[in-house]
């Protein structure tokens, strides 16, 4: 009788050991199978698009306030100084830098 439990205990162990074994084997199989290496690929395309579209997102709120500052910073957005008194001047179009036309040497 002793015999008889520890034959059916070792069977139900090896029965069981089978069983988990080839369920991780089946697993790992189908992970790496054509199909599933395509299904991790996707899964990680999507995620990344997703990531690189939130990235720009931020970029571009980012560069407006900064562009913001420093069009505030150089005044670029109001109107060029008038001229004053008789002094002839002239406006450089990008920055509103005024030169005097007798200081330059023109």
């Amino acid at each position: 009788m002793k015999r008889l439990f520890w034959l059916s205990l070792g069977a139900g162990a090896g029965v069981y050991a089978t069983h988990r074994v080839k369920r991780k084997v089946e697993r790992f199989a189908r992970t790496w199978s054509p199909e599933g290496v395509a299904a991790r690929a996707v899964d990680a395309g999507q995620g990344a698009g997703q990531r690189l579209r939130l990235f720009a997102d931020d970029v571009r709120t980012e560069m407006r306030a900064r562009e913001e500052e420093l069009r505030e910073a150089v005044a670029m957005d109001q109107a060029p100084p008038e001229t004053e008194g008789p002094a002839r001047r002239r406006v450089l179009r990008a920055r509103y830098t005024i030169i005097d036309d007798d200081k330059d040497g023109h």
